[in-house]
C-alpha cells in the first residue's frame, strides 16, 4: 500500500511547477504577439527593415513641404558693356566723316546722326568677295584649290587689286553685290553697277552689319568663316590701320579688320573706310576729305574717331 502511494506522488506534479511552466508560456505568447505585425502588442520602437522612420515620427509633428519657401533664382549676370559711348563727336577733321557700332548680343546699332550716308567702299567691299565665293563654292560641293586659297590670302591679307578684278568677275560682278544687300540685311548701300567692286556704296551702318554678317556665318557659310575671320586678323603692310590701332596690342590682335582708301579724281576727294570685327561688336568708319590731304590723314582719323568713342579705362 505504502509503495503504491509513493508511485502515485511521484507521477503527480507540484503546485509550483505548474505556476512556473505557466508563467514560460504566457512571456512566450507576450513575445509573439509584439512580433506579430497589426497585434495591439506591437512594439512601436522597432523600424521595419530596408525602411527608415519618417521625419515626422522623429520630430513628432507632420511637415508641409507645400508651405516651404522656393530657393531663389540665380541672378543673371549682366553682359559686359561694350568698350564704346554713344555720343557725339566734334573732331577737327576736314571734310565728311561717319561711325557706326553693332551689338552683336543684341543687334543694337549706335552710330553718329549720318551713319545712314554712304561712301565709296575701295577696298573695304573685299572682306565680301572673298566671302561670296568662299559660300558659293561650298554650297557647290567644291573645295577651293590651294592656289585659289592664296590668291583669297593675297586679296585680304594684301588687298591685292588685280586677284580681287579677276575673283569679282568670276562670281558675277554687281550680282555679288546684290547679294550682299540680300543676305546681310543692308538697307542704306548701293550696287555700283558696271562701275567696278571699289565704287560700291556702303553707310556706316551697313558697314557694321557687314562686319556681323562675315561673324554670324551668313558671308562666308559654316566651313570657311572662321578661315575668313583669321585671315582678316592676320591684315598687314600698308592696309593695316584704324579701328584696331586704337586698342591694347594684346586685344588689337583678335580684332579682324578690312580697311578701304582710294583717291577719287573726279571728285578729288580721298575715300577711307575702316571695318572692325571683334568679340561682341562690330564697327564701321568712313571719311572723305580733300584730295590734297593724302590718305595718311584719313587713316589717323579712323583710329582718332574710334579713340573718342572708347569707354576711358579706369
Amino acid at each position: 500500500m505504502a509503495a503504491r502511494k509513493r508511485r502515485r506522488r511521484s507521477g503527480e506534479t507540484s503546485p509550483l511547477r505548474l505556476v512556473a511552466i505557466a508563467s514560460v508560456l504566457v512571456g512566450l505568447v507576450l513575445v509573439s504577439l509584439r512580433l506579430l505585425p497589426g497585434s495591439p502588442f506591437e512594439s512601436t520602437a522597432a523600424a521595419e527593415w530596408g525602411r527608415a522612420e519618417a521625419p515626422a515620427a522623429r520630430s513628432g509633428a507632420l511637415t508641409d513641404r507645400s508651405n516651404r519657401p522656393s530657393p531663389s533664382p540665380s541672378p543673371s549676370p549682366e553682359p559686359e558693356p561694350l568698350p564704346f559711348e554713344a555720343k557725339k563727336l566734334d573732331l577737327d577733321i576736314d571734310g565728311w566723316y561717319g561711325w557706326s557700332v553693332l551689338d552683336r548680343r543684341s543687334g543694337e546699332i549706335i552710330g553718329s546722326d549720318n551713319m545712314d550716308e554712304t561712301n565709296t567702299t575701295a577696298s573695304l567691299i573685299k572682306s565680301w568677295i572673298v566671302a561670296d565665293y568662299l559660300r558659293r563654292t561650298a554650297d557647290a560641293g567644291q573645295t577651293p584649290s590651294d592656289a585659289k586659297l592664296d590668291d583669297l590670302t593675297r586679296i585680304i591679307r594684301d588687298s591685292d587689286n588685280e586677284r580681287t578684278e579677276a575673283l569679282y568677275t568670276q562670281i558675277g560682278r554687281s550680282a555679288s553685290i546684290k547679294r550682299l544687300l540680300s543676305t546681310c540685311d543692308l538697307t542704306d548701300s548701293n550696287v555700283s553697277s558696271d562701275l567696278g567692286w571699289s565704287r560700291t556704296e556702303l553707310s556706316p551702318r551697313d558697314t557694321a552689319r557687314l562686319g556681323n554678317c562675315i561673324a554670324d556665318g551668313r558671308a562666308a557659310g559654316p566651313k570657311w568663316t572662321k578661315w575668313l575671320l583669321n585671315e582678316m586678323r592676320l591684315v598687314r603692310g600698308a592696309g593695316d590701320f584704324g579701328i584696331r590701332k586704337a586698342f591694347p596690342a594684346a586685344e588689337a590682335k583678335k580684332i579682324a579688320i578690312k580697311n578701304g582708301w582710294v583717291d577719287r579724281t573726279r571728285e578729288q576727294e580721298i575715300h577711307v573706310n575702316c571695318l572692325a570685327i571683334g568679340d561682341t561688336w562690330t564697327m564701321g568708319v568712313m571719311l572723305r576729305y580733300p584730295i590734297n590731304k593724302g590718305y595718311d590723314y584719313g587713316m589717323a582719323n579712323c583710329e582718332k574717331i574710334t579713340e573718342s568713342l572708347l569707354t576711358p579705362t579706369p
